[in-house]
């Protein structure tokens, strides 16, 4: 399988590829205020490179549960300085996480080639008119309410939140399709710990073969999720992390947006390794 960019073509297949996360907000439910400099955020994009990423996921605008919403303004003011030092300085793709049309226009026009909408399309009619005119790649998120509004919204049919994730992500693709993005330039996220609880993102990760079976590459973002935490308390949480990503990737889940780089592209070295090794054969080095 193959994902489109507004620049490339990546190959997605039996090794998942680790979507390194940068934050450059003061208020994200992990690394909010780490890397609000845009020399140390440099920097920072610089070294998740170096330890293995296959995309950088950078972020203005926190999402996380009860986040307050970020004006276009200030998320350009956080964004922008970073996209144009990191020009031509990365070799992996950028992927901006944004739900908005001006934001994604400025940083497309700044060498992002993916715009990552935890929306799924829904806050801002403009945006995928942006995708479109630039042909970039596009995250398609499933997700209810607002930041602020989601937690309510954990609410699923009796068939299950697997199998109704996986129909609203196939009619927002449908959509999507319609408003004319090349399917090819799509993958879908089912938006783990978006107005789910913690029994649900367990059922959804169990089913995510109904998600993978819509014909387009699935992304996960598990790292540090609260549902993991309490299992692990922050002592052992890299370690479910790793774990819990290794399980989606069994599901149909080709992509880990996740925050420890280094750690995530080993196991997904070893698990492209178990995938493919046979009985006798050389067991292959990282690259």
């Amino acid at each position: 399988m193959e994902w489109l960019t507004a620049r490339r073509t990546i190959p997605v297949g039996s090794r998942p590829l680790v979507m390194g996360i940068l934050n450059v907000t003061p208020d994200s439910f992990s690394d909010g205020g780490r890397w609000l400099d845009p020399a140390r955020a440099v920097e920072r994009a610089l070294e998740l490179e170096a330890t293995g990423a296959d995309l950088l996921d950078l972020g203005a605008e926190s999402t996380r549960p009860g986040a307050e919403p970020v004006g276009a303004a200030e998320e350009a003011r956080r964004l922008f300085p970073v996209l144009e030092a990191l020009r031509d300085r990365l070799a992996i793709p950028i992927s901006v996480d944004t739900s908005k049309a001006g934001i994604a226009e400025g940083a497309l026009q700044r060498g992002a080639e993916i715009v990552n909408d935890v929306s799924g399309g829904r806050f801002d009619p403009e945006l995928w008119p942006v995708v479109v005119r630039h042909g970039a790649g596009y995250v398609l998120m499933h997700s209810r309410g607002t930041p602020r509004t989601m937690e309510g919204e954990a609410v699923y049919s009796p068939e299950g939140v697997a199998a109704e994730v996986a129909a609203a992500l196939g009619e927002g693709m449908a959509r999507a399709v319609a408003a004319g993005i090349d399917a090819a330039r799509i993958v879908l996220d089912p938006g783990i710990g978006f107005a789910k609880t913690a029994e649900q993102n367990f059922e959804l990760l169990a089913g995510l073969g109904a998600v993978a079976a819509l014909g387009r590459p699935v992304l996960v973002g598990l790292s540090r999720k609260s549902f993991l935490k309490r299992i692990a308390g922050e002592e052992h949480l890299q370690v479910c992390t790793g774990v819990a990503e290794t399980y989606a990737a069994t599901r149909g889940a080709r992509i880990w947006r996740t925050h420890e780089v280094g750690a995530a592209r080993a196991a997904a070295d070893l698990l492209a390794n178990l995938l493919t090794a046979e009985p006798g054969a050389a067991v292959p080095e990282r690259r």
